[in-house]
């Protein structure tokens, strides 16, 4: 993102681009961790609470490289969330789930902001309002980024959420081998993605999300059309 900036200039894009992250930075990451927090609290496990972290307070949940990683390369996280899986009935069942609600939180944010893009679009092609142009450029980038922010975390790798998801499948003493190496995993898959070895694998997943998405999020809107 920032590369783009300085690569071709200010534009209307770029700009809605650059305000959407940091809106994703400062709601629905924290909204994306609340979501863990909420089910882990659910699920009979109140650390979180007694952490402080189940609230949408963003500096609660802001870290600072994560947001970096936002604004440079589109990928980035928030402060995990500490969870006690020996709280959970079922111990892995309920990590699984609880990882789970993180990435689920973005692709129902994803729909909600593709929504509310359409709707923009339909204003602007009615009565052709500047206000609502920007809108509905806004509102997709801050789909784009909430679908590419789900897709990234379902990656079974730790310390993503999908490495917790994995856990089921996985024989416990495997697991917290890998978990051991986690801070030099999650380095290295950053390492991939800025040198772009990540970038067509996760764009090509993120794709097809945000195709199935898009469909959903145009239904309400087909008698306008």
């Amino acid at each position: 993102m920032i590369f783009d900036l300085l690569r071709n200039g200010f534009s209307i894009d770029v700009l809605m681009n650059l305000l959407a992250r940091v809106f994703v930075v400062f709601c629905t990451l924290p909204i994306h961790e609340y979501a863990h927090a909420l089910v882990a609290t659910k699920l009979g496990d109140d650390t979180p609470r007694l952490k402080g972290r189940l609230t949408l307070a963003p500096l609660a949940h802001i870290d600072i490289m994560g947001a970096v990683m936002i604004f440079l390369v589109g990928f980035g996280y928030a402060k995990p969330v500490p969870v006690n899986p020996r709280r959970f009935k079922n111990p892995k069942a309920g990590m699984a789930i609880t990882a789970l609600a993180g990435p689920l939180s973005n692709l129902i944010m994803a729909l909600f902001f593709m929504i509310l893009s359409n709707g923009c679009s339909l204003i602007y092609s009615t009565n052709g309002a500047i206000v609502a142009q920007v809108s509905m450029i806004f509102f997709t980038f801050a789909a784009q980024i909430n679908v590419s922010l789900a897709v990234f975390n379902l990656i079974p790798i730790p310390p993503l959420d999908g490495s917790r998801i994995a856990n089921l499948l996985i024989p416990q003493k495997y697991y917290f081998k890998i978990m051991q190496y986690e801070r030099y995993i999650i380095l290295g898959i950053f390492a991939l993605i800025v040198f772009g070895v990540l970038d067509r694998p996760l764009n090509f997943v993120s794709g097809l999300v945000v195709t199935l998405l898009s469909y959903i999020a145009r239904l309400p809107f087909l008698p306008f059309i």
